[in-house]
């Protein structure tokens, strides 16, 4: 290719990305049924915007939660049928990538509580799994029409504030059990020490997924920026998102629940030294 044909693609290029831009910016902006502070304000509250199932109206992170827990779980019964009677000792790229999958939730089981960790390891495992793939499933944009007839897009199942909530009380009752199984009473005191845990784990997830949202809500309600840009935020905020939030939760409740299931070491009992016998002093010294 000559330098003339590289000159005259290049000048091409500028003039075609100049008319795009100058056609973002000139366009006027579509009508929306509603103001972008009342979308960051349904987006934290969630007061507004619902959708009839099954005759009463629900957030729409409720149907999401029920469609990504009816998926994981229809792919697991999938996994269990028709994958894991196939496994063999030299995995192949699907079982590898599922040994791999779960042996980050099981190193972690085993890293933080080596003592107590069967049950760990399962609880995490389900846990960081719905948490990333809730989150992603915010990138497939499933459309859903409220109670009012608009067309929104299902929210992350976690970015409600009541999803939060139940995530991390779960994950405190989980370590309470663990903590009453090993050590009973005492494991009961240690759980409840940290009580602000379940409120920190809550507030992590609600936080960074909300913040992530209602980011991308503002990219894409004003039109100017509804191009190309969306796709990179979306997929910055959604992907880190998932990967960072399912492994502090995941790891939060791994180390909490090896310290609350380590056996206690019982201080070993005093020896009571016998006290010298009056009589019996009394006796030698007459006879001697």
């Amino acid at each position: 290719m000559s330098k003339q044909q590289r000159r005259n693609i290049i000048i091409v290029s500028i003039l075609f990305l100049a008319a795009i831009i100058a056609g973002i910016v000139m366009m006027p902006q579509p009508e929306k049924h509603e103001t972008i502070k009342a979308a960051m304000r349904d987006a934290v509250l969630h007061d507004e915007n619902k959708i009839a199932f099954f005759g009463f109206a629900v957030d729409p992170s409720l149907v999401s939660g029920y469609i990504v827990t009816a998926v994981l779980l229809f792919i697991a019964l999938l996994i269990r049928i028709f994958a894991i009677p196939k496994f063999q000792m030299v995995p192949g790229r699907f079982q590898f990538l599922i040994e791999q999958w779960v042996g980050i939730f099981d190193g972690l089981a085993k890293t933080n509580s080596p003592h107590k960790n069967g049950a760990l390891g399962a609880y995490i495992f389900g846990a960081g799994t719905y948490i990333f793939a809730g989150t992603m499933f915010e990138l497939f944009g499933i459309q859903g029409i409220t109670t009012e007839g608009h067309s929104i897009s299902l929210p992350a199942p976690l970015a409600n504030i009541n999803g939060a909530i139940c995530m991390g009380f779960l994950s405190y009752l989980f370590i309470l059990s663990g903590g009453i199984l090993v050590n009973k009473v005492k494991g009961v005191g240690k759980t409840l020490k940290e009580f602000s845990l379940p409120v920190s784990m809550t507030f992590r997830l609600f936080g960074a997924l909300l913040s992530g949202m209602l980011t991308t809500e503002l990219v894409y309600y004003y039109i100017n920026l509804s191009f190309v840009l969306p796709v990179i935020v979306g997929l910055l905020f959604t992907v880190l998102h998932a990967l960072i939030q399912a492994y502090v939760l995941t790891m939060l409740t791994s180390v909490y629940y090896g310290e609350v299931t380590e056996v206690s070491e019982q201080k070993p009992k005093k020896k009571k030294k016998n006290k010298p016998n009056k009589l019996n002093n009394d006796a030698e010294i007459a006879e001697a």
